[in-house]
């Protein structure tokens, strides 16, 4: 776990599922945390502050350039 930087949090699943794809689909290593306790109890979100999505440190610059891009208007995945 000391490889891997926090690149971003998300209070649902839902809102990450398209990003997870990818991420799985270019073997960027990377892993959520709380994932499994929010999908159990959502409600519970926000008090143990979201679903954390860490990548291994060499791909956070990448990751966070396609977190940008599935955001644009344009774009035809989109992040909700």
């Amino acid at each position: 776990m000391k490889n891997f930087v926090l690149v971003a949090t998300y209070t649902y699943s839902h809102e990450y599922m398209v990003l997870k794809f990818l991420l799985k689909d270019e073997d960027i290593p990377f892993f959520f945390e709380n994932e499994t306790m929010i999908g159990i109890s959502p409600f519970y979100s926000n008090a143990i502050g979201g679903i954390k999505l860490y990548v291994h440190k060499e791909y956070a610059n990448y990751v966070k350039e396609v977190i940008k891009d599935l955001d644009k208007p344009d774009s035809h995945l989109k992040i909700v």
